[in-house]
């Protein structure tokens, strides 16, 4: 606020990139450090979270781009496309990062992968708000600060929620300490993709039973086309939908992460995590 109050009294456009940066950064970082006071090994040092939700976001935001790219054309389908690709590579980028870890517990697995979808959340929002500064009748701070508002507001129920349960899941079915593909981690990576899939679909669904469940709406010409010239009914409606929407998936999500939290303590007390079998190259041998 204070940062956003200097800006907008002085003009200065030196301070934009600060806006930017506490916007995006505030929330995720927040939650991250909240998330390591929790940890359940001596292996998760600061050090070690820290580098994973800059590293792990940094990949993460790079492999998606890439992957979006190439492989994503417009349909339907588009946004559950998305989620699969977006929580594949934090899940890879998470496996790559914490593979010389000896122990593994659920709870250090919902830690890390939730540094890496806070991480990954961050620089996405930054991204987003660059973008909304920008507009036809020049920079707009107002749009720039909507646009890290919402964002911030939803970050803990978004990235970081479904990597956090990707996580927990990749580290509750590692065998001997090892990570490995199992039925449950691909059923979990389904899963996570899909409530990814219907949060970026939201608004399309939520327009679509809009219009579907209303009648008499107008139609008026554009230079794109014809567009729907939505009544205060349609508009209540949609805003209605969207929002029952987006609240049902996150409530979704936080019951299953809370399912895996508790499932955590119940594993702490029975005993410590199963430490990863020693290589030959840790032997000596």
């Amino acid at each position: 606020m204070a940062t956003l109050a200097v800006t907008l009294l002085t003009g200065n456009p030196n301070l934009i990139p600060t806006l930017v940066l506490l916007g995006s950064f505030l929330v995720p970082v927040t939650f991250v450090v909240w998330a390591f006071e929790r940890r359940g090994t001596g292996e998760l040092t600061a050090g070690l979270v820290f580098s994973t939700f800059l590293t792990g976001g940094v990949l993460g935001v790079l492999g998606a781009s890439v992957l979006e790219a190439y492989l994503l054309h417009p349909s339907p389908w588009l946004f559950f496309g998305v989620g699969l690709i977006e929580e594949a590579v934090k899940l890879v980028a998470l496996t790559v990062l914490t593979r010389h870890l000896q122990t593994r517990s659920l709870r250090d697995g919902m830690i890390l992968g939730a540094a890496v979808g806070f991480g990954f959340a961050a620089f996405e929002s930054a991204g987003y708000a660059f973008v909304a500064l920008f507009t036809v009748d020049g920079l707009s701070i107002a749009q720039l600060v909507q646009t890290e508002l919402i964002r911030g507001l939803l970050a803990p129920v978004g990235h970081g929620l479904w990597t956090a349960i990707l996580g927990g899941m990749l580290f509750a079915t590692a065998r001997h300490g090892r990570l490995t593909v199992t039925g449950k981690l691909i059923l979990a990576y389904v899963g996570v993709s899909v409530l990814h899939g219907l949060w970026d679909s939201m608004h399309s669904i939520a327009l679509y039973l809009t219009l579907s469940l209303t009648e008499g709406e107008r139609l008026r010409p554009s230079p794109q086309g014809w567009l729907v010239e939505p009544s205060a009914e349609q508009v209540n409606l949609f805003s209605v939908l969207e929002w029952t929407g987006l609240a049902v998936i996150s409530v979704i999500g936080i019951v299953w992460l809370v399912v895996l939290w508790r499932r955590s303590a119940r594993l702490d007390r029975l005993g410590p995590p199963i430490a990863a079998r020693p290589s030959r190259r840790d032997t000596g041998h």
